[in-house]
């Protein structure tokens, strides 16, 4: 499997080393950008007065660009390692929002505990999802989504 059809293909499954070579990935694009964003911000601050005065822009262009990529690409990745585990696409939901939906839930109920309570919770979605995606083996042999990624392909 190329890099392309990893990151942005919807088809199939994907073991947890290619799982994690994807997470690489998204964690050495976002630190790049954020070397470029903090060298061009530190150029601008230096009282350049023939500074573009569109890089703000730019920058702000570049994130949204790399967020919404790695939107469609971390969607594309969840979805083949879930099919790995043999599970729905839909599981994303509870794994995506429902950590962020619980600790914004728990921060309006300070008192009286129940902020408490949401936020365990959704550290527990956050812990479950940290385990599905990321340690547990996939579906020994061919599934409905697939053949199984460690299986050595025959020819």
């Amino acid at each position: 499997m190329d890099l392309t059809t990893l990151l942005f293909s919807f088809n199939g499954r994907i073991n947890r080393g290619k799982y994690w070579l994807a997470v690489l990935i998204y964690v050495a694009a976002w630190i790049a950008f954020a070397g470029i964003a903090l060298l061009v911000i530190g150029d601008l601050n230096k009282d350049d007065r023939f500074a573009f005065a569109g890089t703000g822009i730019a920058l702000w262009l570049g994130g949204i660009l790399l967020f919404l990529i790695g939107l469609w690409s971390g969607l594309a990745v969840g979805i083949k390692r879930l099919h790995d585990r043999d599970k729905s696409a839909w599981w994303l939901l509870l794994f995506w929002l429902g950590p962020s939906l619980l600790g914004g839930s728990g921060r309006t109920f300070v008192h009286g505990g129940g902020g408490l309570a949401l936020s365990l919770l959704s550290a527990a979605i956050s812990i479950w999802a940290f385990v599905e995606f990321g340690c547990l083996r996939g579906t020994p042999g061919p599934n409905a989504y697939g053949p199984d990624p460690l299986e050595p392909l025959e020819y």
